[in-house]
């Protein structure tokens, strides 16, 4: 029945965006590398205005434990440290008055720890939604006027595969990044 295809696309794209999610969420946890990805979401005031830092400066990775941050203006340079700071990411600014130099640390035991646990925190969430995902949908077929139960029974089947296929992506990601933060 062509309501119930609806429903599956509809289903495979918010499962999609929910991956999407989580494989964004997991690149701001540090691995021990140095990422210009681990900045995102900071914001930087300028000019009285809140804006992104990637948006007003450029940021590169010259090696695997330094970023450097080259505003746009050099009078920024200061609000950026800032931001950094109040942004409490564990990482400590300086500058040589030309860029903003982040040094990464190497990760002790403790904190790598720490991150394999928020990192499976994301995964989690992002599987909960998934099972969310997979309720709403099931719950959507049943109320199709005009659907045998045998066709309602088929899309079920179809939104369980893709609740098993998403949730192994989300697993295959954690593993992954739990082999990244592990790795000294």
């Amino acid at each position: 029945m062509e309501e119930i295809e609806l429903y599956l696309e509809e289903a495979r794209e918010q499962m999609g965006k929910t991956l999407g999610h989580v494989s964004h969420e997991l690149t701001k946890i540090r691995a021990g590398k140095a990422s210009a990805s681990m900045l995102d979401g900071i914001m930087v005031s300028y000019y009285g205005a809140i804006s992104p830092l990637n948006q007003i400066s450029s940021i590169t990775t010259p090696d695997a434990r330094t970023l450097f941050i080259k505003p746009w203006e050099k009078n920024l340079i200061q609000e950026i440290e800032k931001s950094i700071m109040t942004a409490n990411l564990g990482l400590t600014p300086q500058n040589d008055g030309q860029q903003v130099i982040i040094n990464i640390p190497m990760l002790t035991e403790e904190r790598r720890r720490q991150l394999v646990k928020q990192m499976n925190g994301e995964c989690e969430q992002g599987k909960v939604s998934v099972r969310a995902i997979r309720k709403e949908t099931n719950e959507q077929l049943k109320k199709i006027k005009g659907a045998s139960e045998d066709d309602v029974k088929n899309g079920e089947e179809v939104v369980q595969k893709m609740t098993d296929e998403f949730i192994g992506k989300i697993d295959a990601l954690s593993k992954k990044k739990e082999g990244e933060i592990m790795t000294v």
